[in-house]
């Protein structure tokens, strides 16, 4: 047996004071055949309290206990360690380890066994198992659990000896009911003094009392309390399938997360990033999706060496070829290597995902694999760095979806397996708990250690499921394995898009996203000069002011020109109501390309506040009967005469670039003799409609000038 003697920090919690006689007089046993992740967060919470553990280093032939009865190996392990102590006053916690958590210090576990009154104290369980049939043997209790759970028990060298003296089994027999049979037989019980900690003060088994734990947040301390006794139990235990559960409350307890300190163990696994690590990016495109360049604009932004990364792209939709294509001839060069998978493979998600993973797995110098849907706008440049130093073997940075709480993480299962909000989900979501979280699912983007699929991860078809999505499936064999895995908000990343309401059946489908994402839209069509409150009056209540980038100018204008239906400009107009149009122009409405909605958005969001703002006392709601964009050619309709818009005040946008794209044009207001003659691509006129502001469309000399007109509040 290998003792892992755990040192008392100065001012430990526990109390100094006791350390030294608490440490000799209590040992903590518990078998531990693989270092897991749930081990070592056994192992921290045990030194946190200054516990002195020890355990075994040996392969696990005890069967598989959490299914069906198994364990036995445990109490052959511990028989044989309790052969070779001597000290008849030693006190011996048996535990187990992979699930358990400790919430408090030796000297609050041995003041509460000796309030027990008993030799021997056993965890307690409001389900009986493995053998129902033995629920009438059984002693009645007064109050609080009635059956008994081997996951943990505390006792005195001596009684413990006795009682696991009688083992005989094997590795793979119940050692659940082979202490129910010791205890259900009066003569035994009495004879070895054992007990249930029936109201939970010392052990807290999970399984069938989930309602009854709650998360008890006290002076800097975290602890969990039973609601049903008022208790606060030392030793938490995820038992049986409640493994998820002791995840959530391992965040907290001991003392991982308060709301006085924040995380206090956000960085104890942290490694610098002293040496470059290679890594294998899978780049996963399944469906339509918006900002496609956008997305391989950030990627080239990761502030990471490009000749240590190795892409894997696989594109399943035609749709975006020549957004991958055009990507990959300019920086191709780049990376270490590039690999696509593209529509001509008919390779379905599942298979391009498992195919990634092992691309990583028969790479020995592969050392991370970072996953990304195309859907996620990364914004933090640092991304990578961030996740590798936090040297976890699964840790996904957490994005949302603007607006919503949706997000790429689950904070706790159903029954079922499907998604169930976690009590601090809305926490974590809004970043009013700031930490690295150990949670039930990751989806989307996350960065996995390149050893893990080589050791643990070694089944090709981590995807495959029958019944559940392959994130699911990946994510169930993940925790099948005993693997955790987090997702940190300890820093903003970025969001995720939506992709419901895409449609592809427009040249330029993403100006159609106004709606569904605004924060890209925003940043790929609306000039930051904006906001930054840049505003000219060129003529008396005419302001002029930056509003369309360039790209989304001609995004509108290559919009119109291939929907290609411009009226004749004739008066005779059947699109508009009446059917006749005093001052035509060669135009295409908006509505004619489905996007007024869209447009009256853009108005009500962007062009609103301004209009308060130059015009104090006018409220407007952004209404319009007609908004479309404007052709100018010489040979076509160079010019249009003076008139008054059917508006209370007009947005005019120049949608291209005077002395680039066309030659004169312009717009004069005649009662103010005053004219805007080199209006600026992407700025916008806005002026009063009716009665003051009379005005003309100066002639286009060369070329074609295009313009978005729009007359609000008609």
């Amino acid at each position: 047996w290998t003792a892992l003697l755990l040192p008392a920090p100065v001012g430990a919690p526990g109390g100094a004071e006791s350390t030294c006689s608490v440490q000799r007089k209590l040992l903590v046993v518990t078998v531990a055949t693989k270092d897991t992740d749930g081990f070592r967060r056994f192992l921290r919470s045990a030194k946190h309290f200054n516990y002195t553990v020890v355990g075994r280093d040996e392969k696990w032939i005890g069967g598989n206990y959490m299914g069906a009865p198994g364990g036995g190996q445990k109490v052959r392990l511990l028989k044989s360690a309790l052969e070779e102590m001597k000290n008849q006053d030693k006190i011996i916690l048996f535990t187990d380890s992979y699930d358990v958590v400790f919430a408090s210090g030796p000297k609050e576990l041995l003041k509460k066994f000796q309030q027990a009154r008993h030799k021997v104290v056993f965890s307690s369980e409001s389900l009986i198992w493995p053998d129902r049939h033995l629920e009438d043997k059984y002693p009645h209790v007064r109050e609080g659990n009635r059956f008994l759970g081997s996951g943990g028990f505390i006792g005195y060298l001596a009684n413990v000896r006795e009682m696991v003296a009688e083992w005989s089994g094997e590795d793979d027999d119940s050692d659940q009911l082979f202490f129910t049979r010791i205890y259900i037989d009066a003569a035994k019980r009495k004879s070895i003094n054992i007990t249930l900690d029936s109201k939970c003060r010392l052990f807290q088994n999970l399984l069938g009392s989930l309602d009854e734990v709650v998360l008890k947040f006290e002076d800097g301390r975290v602890r969990a309390r039973n609601l049903l006794h008022d208790t606060l139990p030392v030793i938490i235990h995820g038992n049986g399938p409640t493994k998820l559960q002791v995840n959530y409350l391992g965040n907290y307890i001991p003392n991982a997360w308060t709301f006085e300190t924040g995380c206090t163990v956000c960085h104890e696994e942290f490694q610098p990033l002293t040496a470059l690590q290679v890594l294998v990016i899978g780049i996963f495109i399944e469906r339509p999706t918006p900002f496609v360049s956008v997305f391989f604009e950030r990627l080239l932004k990761l502030q990471y060496p490009k000749n240590m990364l190795k892409l894997l792209i696989f594109n399943k939709e035609a749709h975006h070829e020549q957004h991958v294509n055009s990507f990959l001839q300019e920086h191709r060069n780049l990376y270490r290597a590039v690999e696509l998978l593209g529509p001509e493979e008919a390779m379905d998600g599942v298979t391009s995902r498992n195919l990634a993973f092992d691309m990583c797995r028969q790479d020995q110098n592969c050392d991370y694999f970072f996953s990304v849907d195309i859907d996620v706008v990364l914004k933090n440049e640092n991304a990578l760095k961030i996740l590798i130093e936090h040297n976890l073997p699964i840790v996904a940075p957490m994005i949302t979806r603007t607006g919503r709480l949706w997000s790429n993480f689950w904070g706790a299962l159903s029954p079922d397996g499907y998604y169930a909000r976690s009590e601090d989900y809305v926490d974590i979501v809004q970043r009013r708990r700031v930490g690295v979280w150990n949670v039930p699912y990751v989806s989307n983007v996350y960065l996995l250690k390149g050893g893990l699929l080589r050791s643990e991860l070694t089944d090709f078809e981590l995807f495959n499921s029958h019944i559940l999505d392959p994130d699911m499936a990946f994510c169930h064999n993940i925790r099948s394995k005993g693997i955790f895995m987090y997702v940190t908000n300890l820093h903003t990343f970025g969001h995720i898009l939506s992709t419901e309401n895409y449609q592809t059946g427009h040249l330029h489908n993403d100006l159609w996203q106004i709606f569904e994402n605004p924060l890209v839209r925003l940043r790929k069509c609306l000039q930051q000069k904006a906001f930054a409150g840049l505003l000219l009056e060129p003529c008396p209540d005419v302001y002029w002011f930056p509003i369309f980038t360039d790209e989304a100018c001609d995004h509108i204008v290559e919009e119109m020109e291939n929907f290609g239906r411009w009226s004749g400009g004739a008066n005779t107009d059947p699109r508009i109501q009446g059917g006749y149009e005093n001052v035509p122009t060669i135009d295409i409405h908006m509505n004619q390309v489905n996007f007024e909605k869209e447009w009256h958005k853009f108005l009500l969001e962007y062009i609103a506040p301004i209009t308060e703002k130059m015009y104090p006392g006018y409220y407007t709601k952004a209404q319009f009967d007609l908004a479309f964009v404007v052709r100018y050619k010489p040979d076509e309709q160079p010019f249009l005469r003076p008139h008054h818009d059917a508006s209370t005040f007009t947005i005019n946008i120049a949608l291209n670039q005077v002395g680039l794209d066309y030659q004169g044009g312009g717009c004069r207001f005649l009662r103010y003799n005053c004219s805007v003659e080199a209006p600026r691509k992407g700025w916008a006129l806005m002026h009063p409609g009716r009665l003051t502001h009379y005005h003309e469309g100066l002639p286009t000399t060369a070329g074609v000038r295009y313009i978005s007109v729009s007359f609000i509040d008609p």
